[in-house]
């Protein structure tokens, strides 16, 4: 009867996966895109973006928190959704950071896509009505390969998922090891586990797709690197985080991905998440367009440094979003049966113990006004 047992349990866990190799990709050039970067980036100096005056007052506030911050040595972090890429603030971002107004960016996968794509091609944002319908959405060679193996070399560099990308822009392609080289560190006890593991996930990933690629330099242009925030924030060392969620983004499409690769470098980009957290005392964090992943992470990261015994409780949070504000979240939480109390992105950080405030805002109304007012404390 064991053996029967375990034979059923056998069959059970040998369970059909989908081949990505029966999939076809396509050259990224030929996909219609719905944004230029060269026509789309935005320049504060010169932008024509209505700002209120409510807006005007609100970012004037914000600037004054963030020189007082830097004065004091203390974390500016920026957490934004991808439509602030896609709206064309890579550059402004990137410039925030050089200037050094901004010690952290954060943003999830699609951030990250838009970022190198806008880099590489000059172009984003496809079609996803058009392209579902004839299964080509997301199904693009230049993008899913070049990602995923500059996560892979990144991996085993021991750089985060934004610094892989951002160290690939700026580098102009990848240093592929060696065969030898890559087997000799898997099994040199010299090596940490994590580095022998990402020394055989980076084999594996390149004998799977063209065994020539050894040793070799990957030449891949980027002609638009200077619109990348990406790129800004690895040449001025700045962290620029990534915290993707699997299955969220095209590049999983590609025969290219491997899961322990996402893994080791997101693992990386949220710890070092959690490390400028854990200087946000006399902070200030800017929460723009991620009603998700932004409060999700911040939320555990808070935990973890309090609980190592870090003290962070002097910190401004500002939400900025499109969603009409309907509460006042200085009497509280709203009750259950309020929509208020589902804005996941403000129950969370009126929960931390923090100074947390919302604005309704666009992104880019937001970013150019608060440029605006960092320029005149300059």
């Amino acid at each position: 009867m064991h053996d029967v047992n375990h034979s059923s349990e056998a069959k059970q866990s040998k369970k059909v996966l989908f081949d990505r190799n029966s999939m076809t990709y396509y050259p990224l050039a030929s996909r219609k895109n719905k944004v230029v970067i060269e026509s789309s980036c935005v320049d504060p100096a010169t932008d024509s973006v209505a700002i209120s005056e409510q807006l005007q007052q609100k970012t004037a506030l914000i600037a004054d928190e963030m020189v007082q911050a830097r004065n004091r040595g203390a974390a500016v972090m920026c957490a934004f959704g991808a439509h602030t890429i896609k709206n064309g603030m890579g550059r402004l971002l990137g410039n925030l950071v050089q200037k050094g107004w901004l010690t952290h960016l954060a943003t999830n996968g699609a951030g990250v896509i838009h970022d190198w794509e806008f880099s590489y091609l000059g172009q984003s944002s496809e079609d996803v009505r058009a392209n579902v319908q004839e299964g080509k959405f997301g199904t693009w060679e230049e993008t899913g390969l070049y990602i995923n193996l500059a996560l892979a070399v990144g991996a085993y560099e021991g750089l985060g998922y934004g610094e892989s990308i951002g160290a690939m822009i700026v580098q102009g392609g990848l240093e592929i090891p060696t065969r030898t080289e890559l087997e000799a560190c898997a099994i040199s006890s010299e090596n940490s586990a994590t580095k022998r593991a990402s020394a055989l996930d980076l084999l594996d990933l390149v004998a799977d797709l063209d065994e020539s690629l050894f040793g070799s330099r990957l030449h891949i242009s980027h002609p638009y690197a200077s619109y990348s925030a990406q790129a800004m924030a690895w040449e001025a060392k700045v962290p620029f985080t990534s915290h993707p969620m699997f299955g969220h983004d095209i590049i999983y499409t590609h025969r290219a991905n491997r899961g322990a690769v996402i893994g080791r470098t997101a693992e990386r980009d949220f710890l070092s998440y959690v490390q400028s957290v854990s200087n946000l005392e006399g902070g200030v964090y800017l929460s723009v367009g991620s009603a998700v992943m932004s409060p999700m992470i911040f939320e555990k990261s808070l935990s973890m440094v309090r609980n190592a015994g870090k003290h962070v409780t002097d910190c401004a949070i500002h939400v900025v979003d499109l969603q009409e504000e309907s509460w006042d979240w200085s009497k509280g939480e709203p009750p259950v049966d309020n929509p208020a109390y589902y804005l996941r992105f403000m129950k969370t950080f009126s929960r931390m113990g923090c100074n947390a405030s919302y604005l309704c805002s666009d992104n880019h109304a937001f970013f150019v006004s608060l440029y605006r007012e960092l320029e005149k404390r300059s």
